[in-house]
């Protein structure tokens, strides 16, 4: 593959379980992952994401279009590409009464690692993922982010050039999952590039470029900064009491075009065509005028959540 070819490259994916029905869980989808980055597909649970994942991936031939990985076609050539990605589903296959040396020595031998290679690449995997400490211990009763955890490693254990990894963050706390990144993070660092599944916007800001996958369609695609300044709006935070006056206000104030709670403020969208500071001036003084006590009222940046909501939102109308 050349340098100028992209790890992973999709062409009109598209994904029907059932000919009868007609519904495709992932209709039309074209993509480029560019070497050596974190690719973020972004989307809420029934989006597509696991589905494209398992083509990418060679797991599950797509119904229609093309997929490349590393340059080799996923269905003429599966095992070339199996035998240089590593993948983690979202239901993770550990085997719970090995322990989590035996684990990984385990799938260093599905992965035909060298036997030469083997117990190195098993002590850097272990303390790579901060799992030494561990190794005579049973899978089955690891904690939830600590078995994730050993599953990127098995996912790791033969050193594969591209990484696919199915929402690795969900059902763990929030110290286990900034420890999950953080460690993908370090495998981007050697070179590897990660294509990884969330349902959380937060995270996308994570990724150097990522896709917005709903409805089995991908809306956009490209860095979280470049999504972020094609937003026809600013964003306005709002904090004040009553919180019933402060809806009253942000329903009734000219020249808001949306907002919506986020725990006990609200985020406004403003044409961004230089209304912001007369729309801070409307607001703050028509929650004055009502009797509310305001506690807060700033501009604030744009977050992946209002460019997901907007292209959503988008989507919907265009429908």
């Amino acid at each position: 593959m050349t340098t100028n070819e992209p790890a992973v490259r999709a062409d009109g994916l598209t994904k029907r379980y059932s000919a009868r029905s007609g519904v495709a869980a992932v209709e039309g989808l074209s993509l480029r992952v560019r070497r050596g980055i974190l690719f973020g597909l972004v989307g809420p649970d029934g989006a597509g994401k696991t589905t494209t994942l398992r083509m990418l991936s060679s797991v599950m031939l797509p119904s229609d279009g093309q997929v490349a990985v590393l340059g080799y076609d996923t269905r003429t050539q599966p095992d070339r590409v199996r035998a240089h990605i590593g993948y983690m589903p979202q239901n993770f296959s550990l085997y719970p009464d090995l322990t989590v040396a035996e684990n990984l020595n385990f799938f260093a031998d599905i992965q035909q690692l060298p036997a030469a290679r083997k117990p190195q690449r098993i002590a850097e995997m272990l303390a790579f993922t901060r799992l030494a400490d561990f190794r005579g211990r049973r899978a089955h009763t690891l904690s939830g982010g600590m078995k994730k955890k050993l599953a990127l490693a098995c996912a790791l254990i033969h050193e594969p050039e591209v990484l696919i990894l199915d929402e690795p963050s969900t059902g763990v706390d929030p110290v286990s999952r900034r420890e999950l990144w953080a460690i993908l993070a370090e495998v981007v660092g050697g070179g590897v590039t990660v294509v990884v599944s969330t349902p959380y916007m937060d995270e996308a800001d994570r990724c150097h470029e990522v896709g917005i996958l709903y409805g089995g369609r991908l809306l956009a695609a490209g860095t979280p900064e470049e999504l972020k300044a094609r937003l026809p709006f600013e964003v306005l935070e709002v904090k004040a009491t009553p919180r019933k006056t402060m809806r009253r206000v942000a329903d009734e104030a000219p020249g808001i075009l949306d907002w919506r709670p986020v725990g006990d403020t609200l985020r406004l969208s403003v044409p961004n065509n230089g209304a912001v500071p007369r729309a801070l001036e409307t607001l703050d003084e028509r929650l004055h005028a009502a009797g509310a006590e305001v506690l807060v009222l700033r501009r604030t940046r744009q977050t992946m959540e209002d460019v997901f909501v907007h292209l959503v939102n988008t989507q919907r109308g265009a429908a």
